[in-house]
């Protein structure tokens, strides 16, 4: 990645630590869980070389970036104000806002919050949903057997635990479990599913995410530097964002009903176990009624929840083809 520089910046309390490459209109890149600045490897020089700006940050958090231990520093309110930061640090008045995962809930609400600062949105698996009219964790499904996993994240040091006990062996498991890979078929009833007894480890040992070759997509390497960044840095701040679910519903009270207003690309994986949760399948197909300026929306065949790392080409062409189009 010739030209790909990294530094930190001031932004909203914080000291954040960025990639950027290129020169040209901005475009930021969110991440989700559990990755980094690295997510976007394959987008930082594809987007530079169409003549744009790109800068991926550690998310609040992650990597290189503080990481405040309080639960409370990980609202969406804080992490949008992260990103309008980030602009003023860049000495951008706006950028397009892309994200993935989290990043993708990120970017939405940043679209939807700030339109002036983020006149363009693109979303990677995750779309957006307006508030909806009760707490969210009271909505997600349970059994006598298992809880839905946002719930199990809800309690504190016990995740970080469990996870923590061998870092790599769960990055490899899980960015395989849940790629467009993985030829084991999760009925829908259990998707996103944790044992109440034996939690995240024995949800992974009963799944074949330690294959003896990895996909084309996925070399050890990109597992070692992901392995390294959240063996060095844990997964506490990372995890914080589950647990303010319910406080974000709280502090969305203002934003129920509204739409995003700005331009919209919205890319998924046909494999991606996101569009298999609850309402998934209502949600993304009238997603233009939530997201009225929407451009496209682009289902990829075969391509599970790690879109812009399992399908780079297909997600670098939509991106690129979109932001010319603004």
């Amino acid at each position: 990645m010739n030209g790909l520089a990294h530094r930190t910046v001031d932004t909203n309390s914080i000291r954040m630590h960025v990639a950027e490459q290129g020169e040209g209109p901005l475009v930021l890149l969110c991440h989700g869980f559990p990755e980094s600045w690295y997510s976007w490897r394959h987008q930082l020089p594809a987007l530079a070389q169409a003549g744009f700006r790109a800068v991926a940050p550690d998310m609040r958090g992650y990597g290189r970036t503080d990481q405040p231990r309080e639960i409370d520093q990980y609202t969406v309110f804080h992490l949008v104000g992260d990103m309008v930061g980030l602009l003023d640090a860049l000495a951008a008045p706006r950028a397009v806002i892309a994200g993935h995962d989290w990043g993708a809930l990120v970017a939405w609400h940043a679209a939807l919050m700030r339109p002036d600062r983020f006149h363009a949105v693109i979303g990677l698996s995750v779309p957006y949903w307006q508030r909806g009219p009760a707490r969210p964790t009271t909505l997600m499904p349970q059994t006598e057997d298992a809880v839905f996993y946002q719930l199990y994240l809800q309690t504190p040091d016990l995740p970080e635990a469990e996870i923590g006990r061998d870092v790599r062996r769960y990055l490899r498991s899980v960015l395989f479990a849940n790629s467009g890979n993985n030829p084991h078929q999760v009925p829908k009833e259990q998707v996103g599913m944790v044992p109440r007894h034996g939690g995240l480890a024995a949800r992974l040992a009963s799944q074949p995410a330690n294959p003896p070759s990895l996909p084309a997509w996925l070399t050890e390497a990109d597992v070692d530097f992901f392995a390294a960044e959240f063996g060095r840095t844990g997964f506490r701040g990372a995890l914080n964002y589950y647990r303010n679910i319910d406080r974000n519903w709280e502090l969305l009270a203002p934003f129920a009903g509204a739409t995003v207003s700005v331009p919209a690309l919205y890319v998924a994986g046909d494999r991606d176990l996101v569009l298999a949760f609850r309402g998934m399948d209502r949600l993304v197909p009238n997603l233009v009624q939530f997201v009225p300026r929407l451009r496209r929306t682009i289902i990829l065949p075969g391509c599970g929840h790690w879109t812009q790392q399992e399908r780079a080409a297909a997600v670098n062409t939509a991106m690129i083809e979109f932001l010319r189009g603004l």
